[in-house]
């Protein structure tokens, strides 16, 4: 393979069987970007063009929205609530670097599919689904480094800070997730993975497999160098075609849920020896101590949260049951009964990007309420936990 650079964005890779391929760096958010895309299309007439985007965000981008499909009760019992939550976050980043440069994050990309379909060039959606990709972000970090990422993602877009000229062209060698994921890189080597280097390998794969002879990819300016080292070891044979090890969410492991089952265990020995040994005063007196505790702190963490009256009294009665058990956890019961009682309106979902970015959305927004709910009472739980749990084994002998 050999590398002809036409300029600092632009790179045309020549392969042994013919083939060329012209990358196309950009900066997701550059009115520059824009047009160089439009010119290389001509200049170039591929016959075939590559995208940095996978199905689900172009077909959010480019077909109406099905708000109805929206099912905040099967995300919370499935167990995507911080998915979602980051996605969120993430979109909600994007459309402020967007508005900082008045050019919405990806639309060279969508300007490349619009041209594709003018000039009746076929197109590839290259990119892995961003679901897969935050998934296996999520299940490459471990509990603290999960925190580190979440936050890092909320941070980001509450932001207002804007975007400098400089920081602009920054930007142009990386592209939007990446450069919030450059500053803990080395602290969250799982989130970096997933986020950038197994993008680099699928993005590489999927153009290098994409029929045609003279293509055309429009990526990330972040992404070509690893593009580039991939696409020559996918000619060499040092690195195999096949994408299934990085096309699926990890596995999940065993090491937190069998904390969660020893904890809640723990927490029903040391209950039932009260009654066994001590007899049913003693009994009583250690379970009330316990659900009055983890009641209490799930409580505040609604009323705080602004909850719906009647979730306050739901999130309380529920807590000390569902903290004993590890596959329904709290939150799920506080964010579902929020988005019964006050189920969220189109609006809330047309403008999740905007509320997204102030601290005040994230209670006047009632998508992103129910997703507060869901955290704010899961960590009053824990704690309610950590405060009695104590206190039961001292009191043990």
């Amino acid at each position: 393979m050999n590398t002809e650079v036409i300029s600092d964005t632009i790179k045309k890779l020549h392969f042994s069987n013919g083939t060329t391929i012209t990358l196309v760096g950009t900066a997701h958010v550059s009115q520059q970007s824009v047009g160089e895309v439009a010119q290389v299309i001509d200049e170039v007439n591929p016959d075939r063009i590559c995208l940095e985007l996978d199905k689900g965000r172009y077909d959010s981008k480019t077909k109406p929205k099905d708000y109805a499909s929206m099912n905040l009760r099967k995300v919370f019992k499935e167990g995507k609530a911080f998915l979602l939550l980051a996605n969120t976050a993430l979109a909600s980043f994007q459309k402020r670097i967007g508005e900082g440069t008045g050019v919405a994050p990806g639309e060279e990309i969508l300007g490349a599919a619009k041209i594709a379909e003018e000039k009746n060039i076929p197109f590839s959606l290259c990119d892995r689904e961003i679901s897969i990709t935050l998934r296996r972000a999520w299940g490459l970090s471990n509990f603290w480094n999960k925190c580190k990422l979440l936050g890092t993602l909320i941070s980001s877009a509450f932001s207002k800070e804007k975007v400098t000229p400089e920081e602009l062209e920054e930007l142009k060698h990386t592209d939007t997730l990446q450069s919030m994921m450059q500053e803990l890189s080395k602290e969250l080597p799982g989130a970096k993975k997933a986020l950038i280097d197994e993008r680099d390998r699928y993005l590489a794969t999927s153009i290098y497999e994409a029929p045609g002879t003279n293509k055309v990819a429009v990526i990330g300016a972040g992404h070509a160098d690893g593009i580039i080292a991939n696409m020559a070891k996918l000619e060499s044979g040092e690195l195999s075609k096949d994408l299934s090890d990085i096309s699926n969410p990890p596995p999940k492991g065993h090491g937190s849920q069998i904390a969660q089952w020893v904890v809640a265990g723990l927490l029903i020995a040391v209950i039932v020896y009260g009654f066994v040994a001590k007899g049913w005063n003693q009994g009583l007196f250690r379970f009330g101590l316990w659900a009055a505790a983890n009641a209490g702190c799930t409580l505040i963490a609604a009323i705080i949260s602004g909850a719906h009256p009647l979730n306050w009294l739901i999130s309380a009665i529920t807590a000390p049951f569902a903290a004993l058990n590890p596959v329904i956890g709290v939150g799920v019961f506080s964010g579902i009964a929020e988005s019964e009682l006050r189920k969220p309106r189109v609006e809330d979902f047309s403008n999740l990007a905007d509320d997204a970015g102030t601290f005040k959305g994230w209670f006047k927004n009632r998508f992103l309420h129910a997703l507060t709910l869901f955290i704010t009472t899961s960590l009053g739980s824990i704690i309610g936990t950590f405060i009695v749990f104590p206190i039961l084994l001292a009191n043990f002998t």
